[in-house]
């Protein structure tokens, strides 16, 4: 196993321990960027180490019946079709040539800037959609709109592992703004993990998961995430999502550049 790989894994699940939000973000962009790991082997790692990770959050979310399972049950409706046609689009395009790697790359530093605003303003645009209770979708559209996020969700996840974190919380957010703090965390992990687990079997599918990398990253995050968890109570939220954005900002700049 390489320490790098595992030292790696621990500072990513410490951050993302301690603000909730920027695992695909952040460990995409460091293999690719700081240890050479193709784009799409990256996407696929990750997408693997997300849907073990997601699915442990679940379990403990559903003990606290924190998962609003209808709400998951309308993301997956758009999310899991969408993420089986982004993969057999990214096998038609070849999802291992260098075309389509460096559109992945791109796609990631799309999705890295699609979070950055999302921590940025998921505050101020609750607060907007609060102060406008008749601008709230019900009924129907709400359901559409749902379904429609979902299938969004679900190809960007799979074209680039980011989204289904700060992305996805921040459409719960939006749509469905009673929701406790709780129940959008709980309910964003449990519909990532079917939505990650399809599209690591679709990159597996096209050979683009490493499988050593996965075990070695994972080695390294729980000891992280644990850790986290544990600091965040004595660290400032608001700095921390800072220091996020800031880090995912660079990330983005250098993907494109």
């Amino acid at each position: 196993m390489s320490t790098t790989y595992i030292i790696a894994g621990f500072a990513v699940g410490l951050l993302v321990g301690m603000t909730g939000v920027g695992g695909g973000s952040l460990m995409t962009p460091l293999l690719t960027l700081l240890f050479g790991v193709s784009p799409s082997v990256a996407v696929g790692t990750d997408l693997a180490f997300a849907s073990i990770t997601k699915g442990v959050g679940t379990i403990t979310h559903r003990f606290n019946r924190t998962v609003q399972w209808q709400i998951v049950g309308r993301l997956c409706l758009g999310a899991l079709p969408a993420a089986l046609v982004a993969t057999l689009a990214l096998k038609h395009f070849g999802g291992l040539d260098e075309a389509i790697g460096q559109f992945i790359r791109y796609s990631i530093a799309g999705s890295v800037m699609l979070t950055v605003i999302a921590l940025l303003f998921r505050a101020r645009m609750l607060a907007w959609v609060n102060a406008k209770p008749g601008r709230q979708l019900q009924g129907r559209a709400l359901t559409t709109a749902t379904v429609v996020s979902g299938a969004v969700l679900g190809v960007l996840v799979t074209v680039s592992s980011i989204g289904a974190g700060a992305i996805g919380a921040t459409l719960l957010v939006m749509l469905y703004p009673r929701l406790s703090p709780a129940e959008v965390a709980g309910t964003d992990i449990a519909y990532a993990v079917p939505l990650t687990a399809i599209a690591a079997v679709g990159h597996w599918w096209l050979g683009s998961i490493d499988w050593m990398l996965l075990l070695t990253l994972l080695v390294g995050s729980v000891p992280g995430i644990t850790l986290g968890a544990m600091a965040a109570r004595k660290v400032p939220e608001r700095f921390l999502r800072a220091l996020l954005a800031t880090t995912l900002t660079g990330v983005a700049a250098k993907l494109v550049f």
